[in-house]
């Protein structure tokens, strides 16, 4: 039924669509759910509990949260001191939303719609930054990675700029490291956004930055056009929470409080956040394993499989299939994902190859032998 009320934009957009259950998929609990870069490890229940008794106690249903995310800010602001070499980082320089999602999207507003310029990936990378561009109207610039190593092509990306097709570019969005092929920004990947004019806005998203521990937090401090985003959704575990924040100076973001949806992050939502920063060597204590089983994968899909995976510095490994003689490279990446599938191990098929996230050492098991079963 066609709505002719709705933006002709909306109507062409595709959605994101996570795992979608198919008529041949196993039980949804024999899934191993290496799709979507989580954490294999829930909460420890200890934690659990005290949420539990958080909720039963001290939260009242019948009171907006805090809007201000004062206490979660502040804790948010000493972690991050903490994490980056001493960089002093407080309050003033966090803003927290429902997800980097609704971040990206606060940023997007605050520079870009209306007109107002165009932003600039380059694939593959995080879809949502175009997907939520496009919903909001905004033009979307894409330029390539090397085939070999999958930097940027930093002489396209100047072009862009230099040459606007649409509107100028006014946000330049990078993942460090990159999702989906798990590599860091390079020296000259940073130095070519250190060099790009005021104007535009430069963000930095470190969602893996707890398993990379490579950061450009201390650029913010003096580069009033940039901004990190992180998350709590990868190594502190609370991808069911949606809990984000940007590190970016004062002003910038007092931007972004301008636009972000007033008491966005329920009350549960910001006491599980702070207890998880309370509890924070606890819960990264796994981040080592985590990263040793990235390795031992790594070899053993190299050894045993046909599979072509470049070094990662995230939770995730990225790979692509040989060009052969007989089906295309493509063809037989699908035929890979759909019977990983039906054996019940979930992985992202996407920018050309294959994304696997590292699950437990059983998961990892599991999806060494379904790949040698192909």
């Amino acid at each position: 039924m066609a709505l002719p009320f709705l933006r002709s934009a909306v109507v062409q957009l595709t959605a994101y669509t996570p795992h979608v259950e198919s008529a041949d998929d196993p039980s949804p609990a024999n899934f191993d759910i290496l799709d979507t870069n989580e954490c294999p490890y829930d909460l420890p229940e200890a934690l659990k509990e005290k949420l539990a008794w958080h909720l039963h106690h001290d939260v009242a249903a019948n009171r907006y949260p805090d809007g201000g995310h004062g206490a979660l800010k502040s804790a948010i602001a000493q972690y991050v001191t903490e994490s980056a070499s001493g960089t002093a980082v407080s309050a003033d320089h966090i803003s927290v939303g429902n997800g980097s999602d609704e971040l990206i999207r606060s940023l997007l507003i605050a520079t870009s719609v209306g007109g107002e310029g165009s932003v600039l990936v380059a694939n593959p990378t995080f879809s949502m930054y175009g997907i939520l561009a496009r919903t909001l109207g905004i033009p979307v610039v894409t330029v390539g990675r090397s085939e070999a190593t999958f930097e940027l092509d930093l002489a396209a990306a100047q072009q862009a700029i230099d040459q606007p097709q649409e509107a100028p570019v006014r946000v330049v969005f990078v993942v460090h490291p990159n999702s989906p092929t798990g590599n860091a920004l390079t020296a000259a990947e940073v130095e070519w956004l250190k060099s790009l004019p005021p104007e535009i806005l430069v963000v930095v998203d470190e969602a893996y930055f707890e398993f990379s521990q490579q950061t450009t937090v201390a650029e913010v401090l003096t580069r009033p056009n940039w901004v990190v985003m992180r998350t709590f959704s990868k190594a502190f575990r609370l991808a069911a929470y949606r809990v984000g924040y940007t590190v970016a100076n004062a002003e910038l973001t007092q931007a972004l409080e301008k636009v972000r949806l007033p008491y966005n992050l329920p009350s549960l939502t910001q006491a599980v956040a702070q207890l998880a920063l309370a509890h924070r060597q606890e819960l990264l204590a796994v981040v080592p394993e985590i990263q040793q089983q990235r390795r031992e994968l790594a070899d053993a899909i190299a050894q045993h499989t046909p599979l072509r995976l470049w070094p990662s510095d995230a939770n995730f490994l990225y790979g692509r299939l040989p060009v052969s003689s007989g089906q295309s490279s493509s063809a037989e990446l699908e035929r890979w994902f759909n019977c990983l599938r039906r054996q019940g191990t979930l992985v992202r098929h996407t920018g050309g190859g294959l994304r696997i996230t590292i699950g437990t050492p059983a998961e990892n098991q599991r999806t060494l032998a379904h790949m040698q079963q192909l």
